[in-house]
């Protein structure tokens, strides 16, 4: 198993998808191609399908997957808000790759044995993932499901999604992949919580009435009154409820909950609507985000996957938000960064995400603020 990883930042096309194509080669070391991801931000809109097929061309045998996007990533450099185009080239000796598209009719029949895993590229658009992610958990049960929803477009039908010899300006693109391929996942929801674990004691749909038999907004004053000014700032524009996913777990730790958006308030009756269906969950904590939550909650992760199985990576794909990169670390490659720090020098490819799609203890969830890894090793080499 061998993979290549490209970027260029030229504005010229031409000389753009030259530089691509000559640093995929350079990667492959004279390997065929099975696969190739690849992600072309909105500067060469006009290009799209003319790199696609430049792209195929090149590397003829592959099959082609990817999308447009605002920023790219490709050889652990990200390129926000500028020309940019990225690709990982995969020689996958021993894999099945079934390619499908989910459209009108929902996710189709797919071959492939249970834990197969499906790399998911999405319209934010015309897509219905509220039905397309459980079908995926629901046919592979013991597989991953990875990917992120296409970004820069600002209208319906302006994204694109490239599968194989075809464009598509809606619905879903997935891949399934079986055989001697191991994915893991790393999944940075980048918060940290405020306050302690909290029992849900009054709740119905989204709207979070009780918490430990009071109403939420007066224990969000008390943790308010009880921060920093720092934290008081973070409450402002930074605040989440985490959600608890093992109703049985009794010790919580950062990283153990579902991220989602408070997205209201009853200042009437102290109520929270929540980004999320509250019923049949047991207990929730407040959480906050900021740059340093972020990039400790990352570096914690990748540390103990280096740790556990890191040495057989062979290639990794990352599907990282808008809402991260330079705006809010800072810096500019700082995921990619702590991705190699971790890992060493293991190609690495994305885009940033209008949504990531990545598992929480085993179950798949569209994510938001995330830096979801799809990291690839050969089953037989464990």
């Amino acid at each position: 198993m061998r993979f290549a990883s490209a970027v260029s930042r030229a504005p010229s096309y031409e000389q753009a998808v030259a530089e691509l194509v000559a640093g995929l080669h350079r990667g492959l070391s004279g390997a065929r191609a099975d696969l190739v991801c690849l992600f072309a931000s909105v500067h060469h809109e006009n290009a799209w399908l003319s790199l696609a097929e430049r792209v195929r061309r090149e590397l003829a045998g592959a099959l082609l997957f990817g999308c447009s996007a605002r920023s790219v990533i490709g050889a652990a450099q990200e390129v926000e808000e500028a020309p940019g185009i990225a690709a990982c080239a995969a020689e996958l000796p021993g894999v099945t790759l079934h390619p499908f598209h989910v459209g009108a009719d929902g996710v189709p029949a797919l071959p492939g044995p249970d834990d197969a895993h499906v790399l998911l590229l999405v319209d934010p658009y015309r897509a219905d993932l509220d039905a397309a992610i459980p079908a995926l958990d629901q046919r592979f049960p013991a597989g991953l499901k990875l990917g992120g929803i296409a970004s820069g477009a600002t209208r319906p039908g302006a994204n694109l999604l490239f599968l194989g010899d075809r464009a598509v300006r809606s619905g879903a693109i997935g891949v399934v992949l079986s055989g001697d391929l191991a994915i893991d996942a790393v999944v940075a929801q980048g918060c940290r919580p405020v306050g302690p674990p909290l029992f849900v004691t009054g709740a119905r749909e989204n709207v979070l009435y009780e918490l430990d038999g009071k109403p939420p907004m007066e224990l969000l004053s008390r943790l308010f009154a009880a921060a920093s000014p720092a934290e008081q700032r973070l409450f402002q524009s930074s605040l989440f409820l985490g959600i608890e996913l093992e109703p049985e777990q009794s010790r919580f730790e950062s990283g153990d909950f579902l991220i989602r958006n408070l997205i209201g308030a009853d200042q009437n009756t102290g109520a929270l609507h929540v980004a999320a269906n509250l019923e049949g969950h047991r207990v929730v904590q407040f959480h906050l985000r900021d740059a340093a939550a972020a990039a400790d909650d990352l570096a914690r992760r990748l540390a103990r996957y280096s740790a556990e199985r890191g040495r057989g990576a062979a290639g990794a794909l990352l599907f990282s938000c808008l809402g991260r990169g330079r705006g809010l670390f800072g810096v500019a490659d700082h995921d990619s960064a702590a991705f190699q720090r971790a890992l060493g020098p293991v190609p690495l490819t994305g885009f940033f995400c209008n949504g990531e799609i990545g598992p929480v203890e085993g179950r798949t969830f569209l994510h938001g603020y995330t830096s979801a890894f799809a990291i690839f090793r050969k089953r037989s080499a464990q």
